[in-house]
């Protein structure tokens, strides 16, 4: 019989992990457990977003592109797109022009919008009723 394996944490690469940290913390209503220039986690007590440091990291630019695939993005079910756009916005994310899930002519799919954090990782923000 295996042993079971069990997800600890999912690491973001950052230039500057405890900022990462703050902000993620303060998107998800979620508690530092430990911030240092190195290394960062958050937790909501059942599950661990953690930030590590790379030497001049740079998140990949959105869209992608074949030259610089995106590496890593977070999906977030919301309530409300433009709330939780605004309260990203407000803790340092930026909005990119490219927006694939608002567009009014996909059939069949709830919205979702886009924003960057502070570090340029897109965060997928998708309406969940």
């Amino acid at each position: 019989m295996t042993a079971p394996i069990v997800l600890s944490c999912v690491t973001i690469d950052s230039a500057d992990p405890s900022r990462l940290a703050e902000f993620y913390s303060a998107l998800l209503d979620w508690r530092i457990m430990h911030a240092e220039d190195e290394y960062a986690l958050i937790t909501d007590g059942k599950s661990v977003l953690c930030f590590g440091f790379v030497p001049g990291h740079t998140a990949a630019p959105w869209p992608d592109d074949a030259a610089h695939p995106k590496r890593v993005h977070l999906d977030m079910n919301v309530a409300d797109i433009d709330q939780a756009t605004d309260l990203a916005v407000a803790l340092g994310a930026t909005i990119p022009e490219f927006q694939p899930g608002l567009n009014p002519d996909w059939d069949n799919q709830l919205p979702w919008g886009v924003v960057l954090d502070p570090e340029g990782h897109p965060i997928c923000l998708n309406l969940r009723e």
